[in-house]
């Protein structure tokens, strides 16, 4: 199987994404604002190991403070979810679905290329949003590591709330009229930092990705229009057969912005 998606690692920022709750409301990262977060994604509920695994962090929840809340994530329907969760009463964690825009999935490198699902996984995000703990389950028919979890819990909770090292933001922040654009000393400095991003005339930098064929740079399109809306940042993005040409500029600014340069990185970390 081949996981896709942004490839993140413990310390980093935890991306936004956008999920769909039992009735039908998007719901984001932001909805779980000063918590602790367990983030655990499957396949899905109506196979054994995964009807297990929500089970088992529902009785784990019953021990665990305020401070922090259990999220898992299916690409199950929302009706099905609910169905669940009222079945076997589920109600010390919540249940929510990636159906409508694999946002999670793409967003923390979960998405299954072959199926359409989500990958096994534990994800710890500390009070700052930052990624404590990654558990990536090898085998999709293999139950995650409970007890390994719950350790890596105890040393967030000892310390809730991880500095902020990143020096460039990992989100896009909403840009206005009078909005400046950077220097070219800046860009220069910036683009230094980046893979082979090319700048034309100070205001645009631009990639471009080679595939194995046209199916192939479309998926990679669609992942990265995914990860665009809900950065807010939206690039120019031109597909010829097996190439995708994406250009990254401010409008707003008449230039670039900080905003352009995150955009790269994060389109940097698709695999």
């Amino acid at each position: 199987m081949t996981l896709v998606g942004r490839n993140l690692k413990t310390g980093s920022r935890a991306p936004s994404f956008r999920i769909i709750s039992q009735d039908l409301k998007e719901v984001t990262l932001s909805d779980f604002k000063g918590k602790v977060k367990i983030l655990t994604s499957f396949p899905s509920l109506d196979t054994p190991v995964c009807d297990l695994q929500v089970k088992e962090f529902n009785k784990k929840a019953l021990g665990l403070s305020n401070d922090v809340v259990i999220v898992g994530i299916s690409k199950d329907l929302p009706f099905a979810q609910k169905r669940f969760c009222s079945e076997f009463e589920i109600k010390n964690i919540s249940i929510f679905s990636d159906y409508r825009y694999s946002s999670y999935g793409i967003n923390y490198g979960l998405l299954i290329k072959e199926l359409g699902l989500l990958g096994r996984s534990v994800i710890i995000a500390d009070k700052n949003d930052i990624i404590r703990h990654i558990q990536i389950v090898d085998e999709l028919t293999t139950p995650p590591d409970y007890e390994d979890v719950i350790n890596n819990l105890k040393d967030v909770i000892k310390a809730p709330a991880a500095p902020v090292k990143e020096a460039l933001p990992l989100h896009c922040k909403p840009c206005e009229g009078g909005t400046l654009p950077l220097t070219k000393e800046v860009i220069e400095r910036l683009l230094a930092e980046s893979r082979s991003w090319q700048v034309i005339e100070d205001k645009k930098i631009f990639k471009e990705f080679k595939f194995k064929d046209f199916v192939e740079a479309k998926y990679f399109l669609d992942l990265v229009s995914v990860i665009a809306e809900d950065q807010g940042h939206h690039p120019s993005m031109a597909i010829i057969y097996n190439k995708v040409r994406i250009t990254l500029t401010t409008h707003a600014a008449g230039g670039l912005t900080d905003n352009d340069f995150i955009m790269a990185r994060i389109i940097d970390e698709v695999i």
